[in-house]
């Protein structure tokens, strides 16, 4: 017997809330800064709550960076905009929603 979804109160195999989820979010922005001794960063803006997290964590191990998430940002080390609009289109999100900002 499968578990069932807290959520939703179907069983996780046919459980669609993590689709819908990522289906209704805003839109998510991508852009790099200078901060500290004019290191680079690409910010994630855009998300919150339990796909903050989870997101976070997948980009940091896919593009083996450091980094942190709290207050509906992202940060990861170093510059990478193009490859993490591709995971992010590749965990689920739709590409419309995905937009990247230049010259900030």
């Amino acid at each position: 017997m499968s578990e069932i979804c807290p959520k939703c109160g179907l069983p996780l195999d046919i459980c669609a809330c993590q689709s819908i989820q990522k289906e209704t979010t805003q839109h998510i922005t991508l852009y790099t800064t200078k901060k500290r001794f004019n290191k680079l960063v690409t910010i994630v803006q855009g998300l919150s709550g339990d796909a903050l997290k989870e997101t976070a964590k997948s980009l940091k191990h896919k593009l083996a960076c450091g980094g942190s998430s709290k207050d509906g940002l992202i940060v990861l080390q170093g510059d990478h905009v193009n490859k993490a609009k591709q995971i992010l289109i590749s965990l689920g999100y739709p590409e419309e929603m995905i937009y990247i900002k230049f010259g900030r």
